[in-house]
């Protein structure tokens, strides 16, 4: 089996509405494996990905295996799930049905891990258990019902991970604990019956052989708890073995190590270490060999995969490989750049994160990598806002709004990956050409304009000039970064701290021209509820909108920089229009809202968004309702009329469940209707056309135009909705470029995803 070159997300299985807490494939009795792998969660069930769940647990479900009893289409799989109700249990799934069979308690107690397998030569499952007790329990079924028949002690604590291997006649344990070590035992199998004087040892009468166990090594390398040890899978049919006997191993010391017996000796010895030198990551959960063993891959406690390829000369030497990662929390919100060629994001895990289109030279197809990671906080990131090309503002759970702006070295490395030069400038950053001339001279072209590039220019606000060299090193890239490249050489440099709010940060927005920014933080009374603009130029307090009670959930400035649209948690909007600039800044004044007598919305209003045109805005509520507000002409709205003015515009929509986002296109449908994405609640995202019909809203203003498959959609609560302002996929060269739109969304299930819409099938 080979690895493919290309590694993207090809499905999202959705089922379980809680953390997945472990993913296992289900084995054959020959040691491969099938397409086919179940799922445990926190809410007590295990479930196969055919949708067949398993319910009987009253705790969290935290260690599942499986193995398949036959090689029959219509197979039968045996499953072992342990939860933190201190009891394992035994399922059997014969086809599309599946149910439990026994129940083994172990009381006071808590397995961590278990792995099942058959005796050699038999068709007899074998179970292991690695508890809280620090000792292995064996279980093997005889006549339907598993019995323990021996407990393996040595570890000094809990045991964290068992996997067996079959080679041969011989069965090997590998067990991992918390006492840093790693122990191999030895299950030899002999086909005739032994005295019974012999306490060691475990009699089946029934199937006439004897199973011994001994402890073969001792494995003493890590220097923290080691939570995963793995056999590399090269176990054919016969027995036989197609490669070196290896165990991989995952500790919370931030390395990963290859294990492999020497030749002459047999000793186990490591081959191979591979990990993190420094960094605040705090180690690894869990690894796993490729099925040919040439690539190892990690997850570490920060959520992030980790990837090494074998060299091909030199075995010895494994290099970091490019991988897909993302966040290990719940993403509050994303953004794309103003040019539309990359989402930054933030999330609960307390990390901005920013994602680009990567294409290979010999691939064809374009993949979504990580290719910087500009910020890590202290607290939970709420929001965030765009400032022009490569500079944003976020807000987190503290007071304070924090500008930051790309160094020099990352506009370098982010033009060597996505293939698109920029001119780096301290103001602004502009997309330029490369010219050679007979007189040995380079140009750059900025549009009509060329200039020489200044050698001696001093760079400006590098990361270099804020952080000691032993954090930072301005390493040039040609691909994606690493997970240890992008802890520590991704950084942003913080340019400005906003003072003023009284609460956490919870939402912020910045007008299209980029020069007005409004925030708002979370509020139980009207005196904190207030929205702040400020000036980015001087970055100074311009002025304090007080209007709602409760907090203000989302900010949008219409298209034309006219309006600034704020909803919030106490059912209400309010649309605030921009007059004449004043000395201080520009003075917004409230031109309309709604209030407990004209409010449609019953319950909290999560989001709003505006028409390209900024005639209409449409509001996204929990009570389930869509609403799009307006008039032919906005601009006619002063103070006294604005009441009467803004209406609905569109029936009401209801979307079936909870909406937390919406979503309007920049892009119309060919025939002039407006694109409305909806997310929910439930984690689906719906897609709309809308088109005003007459003066009165109908039933036929609303077109449903796709609901995204549960497999690509949100497991949780979709967090944020934002269409990419132009027509086009980022990274492709499309000769049809107006075909396409892109939508990017963030959930509750630490994913953000980039759809691609094609807008003519709407």
């Amino acid at each position: 089996m080979s690895v493919p070159q290309v590694r993207r997300a090809v499905a999202a299985l959705r089922g379980h509405a809680g953390r997945v807490n472990c993913v296992r494939w289900v084995r054959r009795r020959d040691g491969g494996e099938l397409l086919e792998f179940k799922l445990c969660e926190i809410f007590s069930c295990v479930q196969l990905v055919k949708s067949i769940p398993l319910k009987g647990h009253t705790e969290a479900v935290f260690a599942v295996d499986a193995v398949c009893q036959s090689d029959e289409p219509d197979f039968n799989v045996l499953i072992a799930s342990a939860a933190s109700d201190s009891t394992v249990r035994i399922w059997s799934r014969h086809g599309s049905e599946a149910k439990c069979i026994e129940i083994l308690q172990f009381g006071n107690g808590f397995v961590m891990d278990v792995c099942l397998s058959f005796l050699p030569g038999s068709d007899v499952p074998i179970l292991a258990c690695g508890g809280d007790d620090c000792k292995i329990s064996l279980f093997i079924q005889q006549n339907g019902q598993f019995q323990k028949v021996l407990i393996l002690p040595g570890h000094e604590d809990w045991i964290r991970g068992v996997e067996w291997a079959v080679c041969g006649e011989d069965l090997f344990l590998a067990s991992c604990a918390q006492d840093c070590l790693i122990r191999i035992w030895k299950v030899c199998t002999k086909l005739k019956q032994l005295p019974e004087t012999e306490d060691d040892s475990i009699k089946l009468k029934e199937n006439i052989f004897t199973v011994k166990v001994s402890l073969e090594s001792v494995l003493a390398g890590h220097e923290n708890w080691v939570y995963a040890v793995h056999w590399q899978p090269s176990f054919s049919k016969d027995g036989s073995i197609q490669q070196p006997m290896r165990i991989l191993s995952a500790s919370m010391d931030k390395t990963v190590i290859i294990w492999e017996p020497d030749k002459e000796s047999g000793v186990w010895l490591e081959q191979v270490r591979v990990g993190e030198v420094g960094g605040n990551t705090l180690g690894f959960f869990d690894c796993q060999f490729s099925p040919d063993g040439s690539m190892i891959i990690a997850h570490a406690f920060h959520g992030a995969l980790h990837l090494w390829k074998q060299a091909t000369i030199n075995k010895k030497e494994w290099t970091p490989e490019v991988v897909i990662s993302g966040h290990f929390n719940s993403v509050e919100d994303v953004k794309w750049d103003p040019e539309g060629e990359f989402v930054i994001s933030v999330g609960f895990d307390q990390t901005t994160r920013l994602f680009a289109p990567w294409k290979r030279k010999e691939e064809t197809e374009v993949t979504w990598h990580e290719i910087a990671r500009p910020q890590v906080h202290g607290y939970d990131l709420r929001c965030l806002a765009m400032i022009g090309r490569f500079e944003f503002v976020s807000g987190a759970d503290e007071k304070v709004l924090r500008v930051f702006r790309a160094p020099k070295n990352f506009i370098e490395n982010f033009s060597n990956v996505t293939g698109i030069f920029y001119l780096y400038n301290k103001s602004s950053y502009f997309p330029f050409f490369l010219v050679c001339s007979l007189a040995n001279e380079v140009l750059i072209l900025i549009g009509d304009m060329a200039v020489q590039p200044d050698e001696d220019e001093e760079s400006f606000n590098t990361i270099s000039n804020q952080y000691p060299e032993i954090y930072f090193q301005p390493l040039i890239l040609t691909e994606p970064p690493p997970e240890d490249h992008l802890l520590q050489n991704t950084l942003w440099p913080e340019i400005q701290k906003l003072y003023g709010h009284g609460y956490e940060i919870f939402c912020v927005a910045c007008n299209n021209s980029n020069t007005l920014l409004a925030s708002a933080c979370k509020a139980s009374k009207k005196e904190h509820a207030a929205i702040i603009l400020w000036s980015t130029s001087s970055w100074k307090k311009l002025q304090s909108l007080s209007f709602h009670n409760l907090t203000v959930t989302q900010l949008a400035f219409s298209p034309d920089d006219s309006f600034l649209l704020a909803v919030s948690r106490d059912r209400n909007w309010s649309l605030w229009r921009r007059e004449n600039s004043s000395e201080s800044g520009p003075v917004f004044t409230c031109c309309a809202y709604t209030d407990k007598n004209t409010a449609v919305h019953s319950r909290i209003i999560w989001s709003c968004d505006w028409t390209p045109d900024s005639k209409y805005f449409i509001t996204g509520s929990r009570d389930k309702k869509v609403i799009i507000w307006g008039q032919c002409d906005l601009s006619v709205i002063t103070e006294g009329n604005g009441l009467d003015s803004i209406k609905p515009c569109s029936t009401v929509l209801d979307a079936g469940d909870s909406v937390t986002a919406v979503g309007i296109s920049r892009v119309l449908t060919p025939d002039g209707r407006y694109i409305v994405a909806v997310g929910l609640e439930s984690g689906k995202i719906i897609l709309y056309t809308w088109k005003q019909s007459g003066k009165e809203p109908t039933l036929a203003d609303w077109t449903t135009g796709v609901e995204i498959d549960n497999s690509q959609s949100h497991a949780l609560a979709v967090k944020r909705l934002c269409w990419r302002h132009h027509a086009g996929r980022a990274g492709h060269n499309d000769e049809n470029s107006s075909k396409w739109l892109q939508l990017a969304s963030c959930g509750a299930d630490h994913c953000v995803k980039i759809f691609n819409v094609n807008r003519f099938a709407l």
